[in-house]
């Protein structure tokens, strides 16, 4: 990739500048809350999108803007259970 000045912009520079890119590490859940977060940003930043929404909805353009918001905080819904590797470890020791 070239940026406007014409240097290379690496992969690392990008992923590091921009969280929503991810890395090989990253699980479903974070990459679709990234996704969902950078789409309810967008439509909460584009006032033409969000009044068609309220206009939709019938409902004010405050009142979806803040639906919006407030959805941005789990997008998702809550995470998934994860493996707690430590404790695995310290019951398997125990045994």
């Amino acid at each position: 990739m070239s940026n406007p000045g014409g240097a290379g912009v690496s992969t690392e520079q990008l992923k590091a500048r921009y969280v929503g890119t991810g890395h090989a590490d990253i699980s479903k859940y974070e990459w679709l809350s990234n996704q969902h977060r950078d789409t309810y940003a967008s439509h909460v930043g584009h006032y033409d999108q969000l009044s068609y929404f309220a206009v939709a909805q019938n409902e004010s353009v405050g009142r979806v803007r803040l639906k919006l918001l407030e959805k941005m905080v789990q997008p998702c819904g809550p995470p998934p259970p994860t493996k707690n590797v430590d404790k695995i470890l310290e019951e398997q020791q125990e045994e």
